[in-house]
């Protein structure tokens, strides 16, 4: 039978409670449990595909195409647990299948309400994933704060998890905020508050998580267990990282909450943690670094960090494959498009220009390719960031002065990057694009392919938009290769510039796959021909 861990949080959104996730299970795998972890997002959106980059960071894509909450993305990165969109729940969904099931006369005329009705089909979707997948813990992060009125029925949910599997089965988790106020002091008053909310809803929190500046010392911790009913040795600090959120697993094997995890839900531990050695061997080598490489980043979601969490991340990973620190360099492409000073190439060692939408910016990223093209620069396109090296290439090779996606112009003469032919009556947005993960065919002789090291790969997209088939024999001829396909060979997949150091544009999104143990191939060669262009 499978136990199940919730994580709630209070005082304020944004504390952490995805990576402590996260990090609570990279810990119990290492004493060789298997675990999954679920997200619950309280709004009503039914996916996080349709939501603006710029109010809640990118949307993370899993293998079967369900476009989610970044938090999915930590959990792929700190573990091994299988993800799909049965890992992503959200009031949208639960709601669109209740009253699905009503209007198909599923519940007999009987009247329907958030208890049972609500709260029965939340449980049913948390306990799917320990029975498709054979798991021994779940781990469910229910976002948002305590005393939001959204997440109300997630919190009774969890609530009633107790009473269907026995205490011996269902922990409670509550991520907190121990703020230090003028002086340094630190205060234990909202957490005192927080926790007394989540009381009021009926759940007594088994561990508490402090986030805080520094360690919490023995005599505030005996203090919040005082107040909350919580045994002093779970109380424990969250404390701010110096380097990496890859060191909060360390942090928190430190103060043994897999070991408190553990005897509360009756499990036994390993004796010989292997991950945890490996883990804190993979952090030193890469807080210890010396020498830093310089990428920059031309988007234009880049306001909000997470705009593009998985990228930052894999560019991380790759610096730890090389044993050097990378520094991310933000670069607005709509600032690259208002100057004719072409200074910030001093500044960096490579350019990587990511996904995105719309025609916002997309001038200043179109030079910064040309730039990078011609100056010989390390260049990686992900997405819209390999469409954009097709526009660039056919204005400044061909000379089609209107080439252009007709994403961006509908009526240009050239349209180079355009719809599927399938997507072009497609009046909703949610959930309509090319998702999840497809094959590729990888051409002999390639740079990827070498990078790779196989002819047939499988990566994940999210995109509408493809290059025109009809421009393919001519942009090859002139020096834009086209280095990976569909099996079938109707799409393409990656191009690479012919005579460049690192000229690789993908369709796909390889960053979702990347983790710091195990770097993307892509990120791990790009990081490493920027080391080289720095002569590092």
């Amino acid at each position: 039978m499978a136990k199940y861990v919730f994580i709630s949080g209070g005082v304020c959104s944004s504390l952490g409670k995805g990576v402590a996730a996260s990090s609570l299970a990279n810990l119990l795998e290492g004493h060789g449990y298997n675990i999954s972890l679920v997200k619950i997002d309280p709004y009503l959106n039914v996916d996080a595909g349709t939501m603006n980059p710029y109010q809640h960071g990118e949307v993370y894509v899993t293998d079967d195409g369900a476009e989610t909450d970044l938090d999915l993305g930590n959990y792929a990165r700190f573990t091994n647990s299988l993800l799909t969109r049965d890992n992503s729940i959200t009031t949208g969904q639960i709601y669109q299948e209740v009253v699905r099931k009503e209007r198909e006369g599923k519940y007999l005329g009987q009247t329907v309400q958030v208890i049972p009705h609500i709260t029965d089909e939340i449980k049913q979707r948390i306990c799917r994933v320990a029975e498709k997948n054979n798991v021994d813990i779940v781990i469910v992060e229910i976002g948002g704060t305590v005393g939001d009125i959204e997440s109300v029925p997630f919190i009774e949910a969890a609530r009633q998890f107790l009473h269907d599997f026995g205490k011996e089965n269902v922990l409670y988790i509550h991520l907190t905020l121990v703020p230090a106020v003028s002086g340094g002091e630190l205060k234990t008053k909202p957490t005192q508050h927080s926790v007394k909310e989540l009381l009021e809803l009926g759940i007594q929190p088994d561990i508490l998580l402090c986030r805080c500046e520094q360690i919490l010392d023995q005599k505030l911790k005996q203090k919040i267990a005082l107040f909350t009913n919580v045994a002093p040795e779970a109380v424990i600090s969250a404390y701010n990282v110096k380097t990496s959120i890859y060191e909060i697993p360390i942090i928190f094997a430190k103060q043994n909450l897999d070991l408190i995890v553990l005897a509360k839900l009756g499990l036994k531990p390993s004796t010989h943690n292997k991950r945890i050695k490996l883990w804190e061997k993979m952090i030193t080598s890469y807080c210890s670094a010396q020498k830093s490489v310089r990428i920059g980043i031309v988007g234009k979601y880049l306001d909000l960090h997470d705009s593009y969490k998985s990228i930052f991340e894999a560019l991380v990973h790759g610096g730890i494959a090389h044993g050097i620190n990378v520094k991310i360099v933000k670069i607005d492409s709509q600032l690259v498009d208002a100057v004719d000073d072409n200074s910030w190439l001093k500044t960096i060692d490579g350019i990587l220009i990511p996904g995105g939408f719309g025609v916002r910016g997309t001038s200043g990223m179109i030079i910064a390719a040309r730039l990078a093209r011609e100056q010989g620069i390390p260049y990686f396109g992900i997405c819209l960031g390999m469409q954009i090296m097709v526009i660039e290439f056919a204005r400044h090779v061909l000379g089609l002065k209107d080439a252009n996606s007709t994403e961006f112009n509908p009526q240009c003469k050239d349209p180079v990057i355009s719809l599927l032919e399938e997507q072009e009556n497609i009046s909703m947005l949610g959930g309509t694009m090319r998702l999840g993960a497809s094959k590729t065919k990888l051409k002999e002789n390639s740079l990827i392919r070498k990078i790779y090291g196989s002819e047939i790969i499988e990566e994940r997209h999210r995109h509408r938009y493809e290059v025109t088939s009809r421009y393919c024999e001519v942009l090859e001829r002139n020096g834009l290769i086209i280095t990976g396909t569909t099996l079938d060979g109707k799409l393409v997949e990656t191009v690479e510039w012919l005579d460049h150091p690192f000229g690789i544009g993908v369709q796909f999104h390889p960053e979702y796959k990347s983790k710091p143990e195990l770097p993307h191939p892509l990120f791990k060669s790009f990081v490493g021909e920027c080391i080289k262009y720095a002569r590092l």
